[in-house]
């Protein structure tokens, strides 16, 4: 997928259907090729890799960590319910461009990383929900989509990224309870952040759903992507161990200046004090030193720069070690938390 991560982007990769016949199982295979995997991403420069896992388990010994949520919620069917409604017509392979486009227009700011949503990302998502009995949803008004959401039918039905307009809520519930007469069912589990005003039937919140994890890959790449919050000037230093990319292993300056990461000249030096005297969110500049004022897990700090857990919950990892002074800078960092990664197969 082409991965938007703030205002830049990359060529990642998300890995899948990982497994290993039963009679060869438990001879270190998987570790070998996923070792051999990240090797790989690491010399293209990735700045992370991501999954969803058929277990937690499987996958935090090789520094994945959980980055992103879905709220899980159970609609049911009201029978005889008046209902405020549009036509619901099924996305054909002609459709991608018009969903890009809406995707884009009205969601695509609300979110620092996703998949970049193209013409041809909407048509391998058909396919993909085609093939689990299911397909893609599109409500109009006037020949303008306002709404879209996925769907599938193989151990009942799901409904996935739901979209839509705010003042079209009813309608999506409405389009919803239409698909579920369409197969035969009274409910269907609706995976994604749901406002909580004008529901139509029963709709019940289940629960938050852990459900895709990463794992930082070019620790450096991901380190430039970076940015402080608005009015934040940052300079730290700190240690970062990685058992199995021991490339990232190093010490790491942060700075708002950038000093010794480029050759400063006037132009230079007018940006740096623009920033200062400034409330936007400021550049991050990376470079490698030798006086570290921490350590960090390259696990735990996926979990801090992914904004999955707060500096101070970081710092009771055992294998964290962070300064007073050194925790206060890291709070200046904008974590990168505004995540929309529903590639779920």
């Amino acid at each position: 997928f082409l991965i938007q991560v703030g205002e830049g982007q990359f060529d990642g990769r998300y890995i899948i259907a990982v497994a290993t016949e039963e009679s060869y199982r438990k001879r270190g295979y998987m570790g070998m090729l996923l070792r051999k995997a990240m090797q790989a991403m690491y010399q293209e420069k990735q700045p992370f890799t991501f999954l969803m896992p058929a277990a937690e388990a499987i996958y935090t010994p090789y520094d994945f960590r959980f980055v992103y949520d879905q709220n899980v919620w159970k609609y049911t069917v009201v029978e005889k319910q008046e209902q405020k409604s549009l036509p619901v017509s099924e996305a054909g392979i002609g459709d991608g461009a018009d969903l890009a486009a809406f995707f884009m227009e009205y969601f695509s700011e609300r979110f620092q990383i996703y998949a970049v949503r193209d013409e041809q990302y909407y048509q391998t998502m058909l396919f993909e929900q085609q093939s689990e009995n299911g397909g893609i949803a599109i409500l109009k008004r006037s020949e303008k989509i306002v709404g879209c959401f996925l769907y599938g039918d193989e151990d009942g039905l799901e409904i996935r990224e739901p979209l839509y307009l705010k003042e079209y809520e009813t309608e999506f519930w409405a389009a919803v309870g239409k698909i579920c007469e369409k197969h035969g069912q009274k409910e269907a589990l609706v995976y994604a952040g749901i406002s909580e005003e004008e529901k139509i039937g029963t709709v019940e919140f289940q629960k938050k759903k852990p459900t895709i994890m990463v794992r930082i890959l070019h620790l450096e790449s991901l380190l430039r992507l970076l940015k402080t919050k608005a009015g934040e000037q940052i300079d730290c230093s700190f240690a970062v161990l990685d058992s199995i990319l021991t490339q990232n292993s190093r010490v790491w300056k942060l700075q708002s200046s950038p000093i010794g990461e480029i050759e400063e000249g006037e132009d230079t030096a007018k940006e740096v004090e623009k920033q200062r005297s400034s409330d936007c969110k400021t550049k991050i500049y990376v470079r490698e030193t030798e006086d570290s004022e921490g350590v960090l897990s390259i696990a735990a700090l996926t979990s801090l720069l992914f904004g999955y857990k707060s500096v101070e919950e970081v710092a009771e990892d055992p294998d964290v070690f962070l300064s007073e002074r050194l925790m206060g800078e890291l709070k200046k960092i904008q974590p990168l938390d505004k995540i929309y990664l529903n590639e779920i197969v």
